[in-house]
């Protein structure tokens, strides 16, 4: 529930057709199977799990949906060596990860956001994340809130 409203607020802000995207913890890859089915041009869904990259790869295949790739990888670590950039970038870590509120300015400072993206980062909503000049809003979805980022 929360995941469909949270793309009923994007469909406003964003013209998904054509976009460079980021799903950073991707897990069994919802956000990125969305961001590829409403157009976008690229989606690298990134996991540490070997399962999820491999559920991820094998969904996008079946499905036919040539925009995603699925990669292996120690989100924090990724984030430190990324050369891309990209017009939306969405973040779901495990609530409890400790690096969670630094995680919007670390993506940022790396530079891998295109001037006019959007970042969006999920995170419990008794866990404050304190503030950010690119910080626009927080939505709460009940347990779940989303943070909206703006460059």
């Amino acid at each position: 529930m929360a995941k469909e409203a949270l793309f009923n607020v994007l469909q406003h802000r964003i013209d998904f057709e054509q976009i460079q995207a980021l799903d950073l913890f991707c897990g069994t890859g919802s956000i990125a199977f969305e961001l590829a089915s409403r157009g976008a041009a690229s989606v690298l869904a990134v996991d540490i799990h070997f399962k999820c990259i491999q559920y991820v790869n094998a969904a996008a295949k079946k499905l036919e949906l040539t925009a995603i790739k699925a990669v292996k990888a120690d989100v924090l670590k990724f984030i430190s060596t990324c050369k891309e950039t990209f017009d939306f970038v969405f973040i779901d870590p495990p609530y409890d990860l400790p690096q969670l509120p630094q995680l919007p300015e670390r993506v940022i400072a790396r530079g891998m956001l295109k001037p006019g993206a959007t970042m969006v980062l999920e995170h419990s909503s008794t866990r404050s994340i304190g503030s950010h000049p690119n910080l626009g809003e927080t939505r709460k979805y009940g347990y779940s809130s989303f943070s909206f980022y703006e460059v």
